[in-house]
């Protein structure tokens, strides 16, 4: 079978990161888009992870040769709040997809979080032992711990704080851009850090992932730390906007936060550096890239 006839599926394909994957493998796989509540490409299949029959028809059907596990509940404050809701996606649909991409024989590819760390150390490695303080990040690490436990062939990715474009929705970069070009203030901590991860960049990986047979646990972020502050800062650079409408503040300063979150769960990508040909870009890297595609 050529590697263009084999069936790869991509949970969560309407999301930011779904869509890249999707946009990316159509070239190398035979890609099933799966979406839950609303499609983003005119081949996408619906499917609710949470439901095992549903997941177990589909992967018996169509026996998919390998697995992108993107769908997940990643509003952090939700999580918290929605305990039960959360362990339903994030636990038990894990587990559902894992059962069943190992009785097809299906590689499977995990997208986790750097939200599994405390955020008292930074720069995290794979061999870090991983300390939730969120419920957001209890469901992605017990996710992870379905995958080892149950899954023969797989892959686990951790990143943080995705960007780029997508038709609906918002994350910090496309929100910061849109709060300045209204001429809004906004505020931004200041002593809160991770390593943006552009999506585009992000997917690549995971495709070359795909096509290597990696196996095993891999950070795949930017590869640089830094403050949301500092983020929003050069995000108001790049784009040519007013940076003097960004205000800094401390995250105990914030009264509309329910979950906590790590102070510095940054990640170190030196393992998967070594590993593939697509490097995990840096800030500068990643937002002239994301510039660059708003003027095409």
């Amino acid at each position: 079978m050529s590697e263009y006839e084999k069936v790869l599926f991509v949970t969560g394909a309407s999301g930011l990161l779904g869509s890249r994957i999707v946009e990316k493998a159509t070239c190398h796989f035979r890609v099933i888009p799966l979406h839950n509540t609303k499609p983003l490409h005119a081949h996408s299949l619906k499917l609710d992870i949470t439901n095992a029959s549903e997941v177990s028809s589909l992967f018996n059907k169509l026996k998919p040769y390998a697995v992108i596990h993107a769908a997940s509940e990643t509003n952090v404050d939700r999580c918290e709040s929605e305990k039960a809701h959360a362990w339903e996606v994030n636990v038990e649909g894990t587990q559902n997809i894992v059962s069943t991409s190992n009785k097809v024989g299906a590689k499977l590819i995990y997208i986790s979080t750097d939200y599994v760390f405390d955020g008292l150390k930074g720069n995290y490695t794979e061999q870090d032992k991983p300390n939730p303080i969120n419920y957001y990040g209890i469901t992605k690490l017990e996710g992870e711990k379905r995958v080892i436990e149950n899954c023969k062939n797989y892959t686990i990715l951790r990143t943080s704080v995705l960007y780029g474009w997508h038709p609906w929705k918002q994350n910090f970069v496309t929100w910061v851009i849109s709060q300045l070009k209204q001429n809004k203030e906004i505020t931004v901590v200041e002593d809160h850090f991770n390593s943006p991860t552009l999506a585009d960049n992000l997917a690549e990986m995971i495709m070359e992932a795909v096509q290597k047979d990696f196996y095993g646990l891999y950070h795949a972020s930017g590869s640089e730390r830094i403050s949301r502050y500092d983020f929003a800062l050069q995000i108001a650079k790049t784009f040519n906007l007013g940076a003097g409408l960004i205000k800094p503040a401390k995250m105990n300063q914030l009264t509309t936060w329910i979950a906590r979150r790590p102070r510095d769960s940054s990640l170190n990508t030196e393992k998967i550096q070594k590993q593939l040909k697509t490097k995990p870009l840096n800030i500068t890297q990643g937002l002239k890239k994301m510039k660059e595609e708003a003027e095409i």
